[in-house]
């Protein structure tokens, strides 16, 4: 009966399959074959599946998603030498402040995928790794003084890099060679990366409190704002750019939030749009990625005693050529007082928060249902990489811990997979910083002597000549 069906009935039929039914029926026949093999079909299933940072390059849909599933497989299950390739890449003579992919985060398997970061560090150097290779690509002539922050644009292949004594600077990331560069009047306290269809920027704050918007790569001043008075200030950007948290923990004043369009555009007498949150005493703050302006804080309830951890809708409307901020609450609920209070805080879909308690990791719903918690590490876990395949954490304990999410329940559910180790306790102290792009991931290993290396975990896709290559 089979052989009755037509090309156009075949593919009805097959667009209901998933992947393992449609290479089961490549081998009926030779007709099944081509027909299961359609660009359509394999495209609709890794659309389907995936939804972002998708790059065929010269694979067809078929062979994307085959590798792709492989890269999968590997991360979730972590072979050491079968799955992944693990290297120790040393160089920086200091303590290694921050580390950030230059390396677009797209999937690709056309043999161009490329995982490179760029690190800052004590010893006054920027530095470009190529983590595959386990190589350094270039390292800058010394600064002036310590590096202490830098962002990166994938896009543009730039890196902006802030030093101990406020001096910016913007690199080309392929080559290291300085394109412009931008004083403070005092030290650096946040940088964010700001991608704005008008063009890119970046935002910085300097100790005496002041927010700058300046342009990039050229370092020009579009906007210089006040935020709070001689104090430091933190900053976070929401995932679609228009919206920045600015908080100081020295300041009496409240959490702001901005509507960044203000800062690209500063009027002489108008004020920049923001409004002051009506918390107290906040401690973490961070965004969520499926909501374009929905943002989570960790404050203190009105008596100051317990912690609360509060979300917020915002929303602009325009009036009369003013923009007004309006802020309502959605959620909020009180943290479990037998839990140490939260060092970081990150946010997973548009329902759910990641807490890092001590060496705990707690997932909650905005709500305040406690999903799961685990209690992998041995030390405090010291940073946490969350994206929409994986999350992960690294330790003091000498330990990256990888977990993936399985997207079939209602409340996304986190399986705890395996750890990376690091070196020996004889010569590190632990992980101080982890970072991934979903081909690979990075952790600064801080050392005994003082400096920092890196340590790469590569992800192996072996499915050949055959079924990934062109």
């Amino acid at each position: 009966m089979a052989q009755q069906l037509g090309v156009h009935e075949l593919l009805h039929v097959f667009s209901f399959l998933e992947a393992r039914d449609l290479l089961c029926a490549a081998q009926v026949n030779k007709v099944w074959n081509e027909v299961s093999g359609t660009t359509e079909l394999w495209k609709q299933l890794s659309l389907r599946r995936w939804s972002s940072h998708m790059v065929l390059g010269t694979q067809t849909w078929k062979q994307y998603y085959l590798c792709r599933s492989e890269l999968e497989f590997r991360v979730e299950t972590g072979r050491p030498e079968k799955d992944y390739i693990c290297k120790a890449i040393a160089g920086h003579t200091g303590e290694i402040d921050k580390v950030a992919y230059v390396s677009t985060s797209e999937y690709r398997f056309d043999k161009k995928e490329k995982s490179v970061v760029c690190t800052v560090s004590s010893d006054c150097t920027v530095r470009a790794w190529d983590l595959h290779e386990g190589t350094e690509i270039w390292s800058s002539p010394l600064q002036p003084a310590p590096l202490v922050n830098l962002v990166t644009y994938p896009q543009l292949q730039l890196v902006a890099t802030v030093d101990k004594q406020g001096l910016i600077k913007v690199w080309k990331a392929e080559t290291g060679w300085e394109w412009a560069s931008f004083c403070l009047p005092t030290s650096c306290s946040a940088m964010e990366n700001f991608d704005h269809p008008e063009g890119s920027f970046l935002l910085v704050a300097c100790a005496e409190g002041n927010l700058y918007t300046l342009t990039v790569p050229q370092l020009q001043v579009v906007s210089k704002v006040t935020m709070f008075p001689n104090t430091s200030v933190s900053l976070i950007c929401s995932p679609d750019r228009q919206w920045l948290f600015a908080s100081s923990p020295s300041s009496d004043l409240g959490p702001k939030v901005i509507h960044t369009q203000s800062l690209l555009h500063p009027s002489e007498d108008e004020l920049t749009t923001s409004t002051t949150l009506t918390v107290q005493l906040s401690s973490k703050a961070c965004w969520v990625p499926d909501e374009a302006a929905r943002l989570i804080i960790i404050h203190r309830n009105g008596s100051g005693r317990q912690l609360v951890v509060t979300t917020f809708e915002l929303k602009a409307t325009k009036s009369r050529d003013r923009v007004h901020i309006l802020v309502q609450q959605v959620a909020s609920f009180l943290l479990p007082d037998i839990m140490m209070p939260p060092h970081l805080m990150q946010g997973h879909g548009s329902q759910v928060i990641l807490l890092a308690s001590g060496s705990e990791l707690v997932l909650f719903t905005i709500h305040g249902l406690q999903l799961v918690a685990f209690r992998d590490h041995q030390r405090p876990i010291t940073s946490m990489w969350v994206d929409p395949e994986r999350v992960i954490t690294s330790s003091f304990d000498l330990s990256l811990r990888v977990y993936v999410w399985n997207k079939e329940n209602k409340f996304p559910v986190l399986k705890s997979c395996y750890h990376l180790l690091g070196g020996s306790h004889r010569w590190a102290s632990g992980f101080s910083r982890v970072e991934s792009d979903g081909m690979s991931i990075v952790g600064v290993e801080a050392r005994s002597s003082g400096t920092s290396i890196l340590r790469s975990y590569c992800f192996r896709v072996q499915r050949g000549q055959k079924d990934c290559t062109s």
